[in-house]
């Protein structure tokens, strides 16, 4: 990758515009022609550096319901577990952590889900046969928001104003609501009019698609629509959850804080309990682990806070899209619902 290619990515992670021809817009911005824009677009997916450009959906907002759960696997069985979650097609997140608990996955089950999210987890952990399975529901959404230092050089202390996430109420859809859905979570393809074969896919105009997908942004059901970068092969190595400490009534303030800083991607307040004492998440994305942990070392500074702890993912089990309104989860329900009725 060359610096032009940086200043792409360090936009086109951010939003693309939702117009028929986004790649000119955006190219318009950044004063680069939309060829260009292709071709370079074209060249860093073949390095594997961009997963995929396409809306990027607040779960909870569609009706599905999330969390993060941390595992203690038995003695020498991580990997041969980690597998068991994998199989769930809601879990799109799982690594293996240096920690005691050292299998972390998020997982997602949609609104009409048979079994609900309690009773899934449990069945999972049974399955798994762990030691220990912890939900780690988020309390609080402060940020939800990967932002890498593509062009490189940022102060760890960097901060940006972000639309704060909400822990709002499922907005029902209608069936053109969700067919839209399906189309908007489409890898978009490096054409100048990208939209035009996905629209006529799924049975849309352009125009009608383009229109669900600014609905979308504005009831915030949508995030935004971007490209979702490959962490390690863009050059960020290390993937730093820092965990902290945080008094319940100062939670609201801390979180705040921390939500401002551009080397934070993701920061909530979850659950504590007797074997797991941290209420505050942020995570950080770095070249190296100085870089994850400078940033960590800003909000410590910032905040006075100074019992945290920062758990490094060391394998990368599976990592995906959530696929929204798809049939795979459906079957694994059906195919697991005794087990639960037992």
């Amino acid at each position: 990758m060359d610096d032009r290619d940086r200043l792409l990515l360090d936009s086109l992670q951010n939003d693309l515009p939702l117009v028929e021809r986004p790649f000119e817009a955006l190219g318009e911005r950044l004063g680069m022609q939309g060829d260009e824009i292709l071709q370079r677009i074209t060249a860093v997916r073949g390095e594997g550096v961009v997963r995929q450009i396409s809306g990027i959906f607040d779960t909870r907002r569609l009706g599905y319901s999330s969390q993060l759960v941390a595992v203690r696997s038995r003695p020498g069985t991580t990997d041969e577990t980690a597998l068991v979650f994998n199989s769930h097609p809601g879990v799109t997140h799982n690594y293996r952590r240096d920690h005691d608990f050292d299998i972390w996955f998020t997982i997602a089950v949609p609104p009409n889900s048979r079994l609900g999210m309690d009773a899934t987890v449990e069945l999972m952990g049974s399955l798994a046969d762990v030691e220990s399975i912890r939900p780690l529901p988020a309390l609080q959404f402060f940020k939800i928001g990967v932002d890498l230092d593509m062009r490189g050089g940022r102060d760890p202390g960097a901060k940006k104003a972000r639309r704060a996430p909400t822990l709002q109420a499922a907005t029902a859809l209608s069936d053109r609501e969700i067919e839209a859905v399906r189309a908007l979570q489409t890898d978009l393809p490096a054409e100048h009019e990208p939209f035009t074969g996905i629209a006529e896919a799924y049975g849309f105009g352009v125009d009608e698609l383009l229109e669900h997908g600014r609905r979308f942004l504005e009831t915030g059901q949508m995030r935004r629509f971007a490209a979702v970068l490959n962490h390690r092969n863009a050059g960020f190595v290390q993937n730093g959850m820092g965990v902290w400490r945080v008094d319940a009534d100062r939670v609201g303030e801390m979180g705040r804080v921390m939500a401002g800083y551009r080397g934070v991607s993701h920061c909530y307040e979850r659950p504590v309990y007797e074997d797991w004492p941290y209420r505050l998440f942020s995570m950080t994305h770095g070249r190296d682990k100085d870089e994850c942990e400078a940033v960590l070392r800003a909000i410590s500074d910032e905040t006075g806070l100074r019992d945290y702890a920062v758990l490094y993912s060391t394998r990368e089990y599976k990592k995906t899209r959530l696929k929204y309104f798809t049939p795979e989860l459906e079957a694994w329900e059906a195919a697991h619902a005794e087990l639960v009725a037992g």
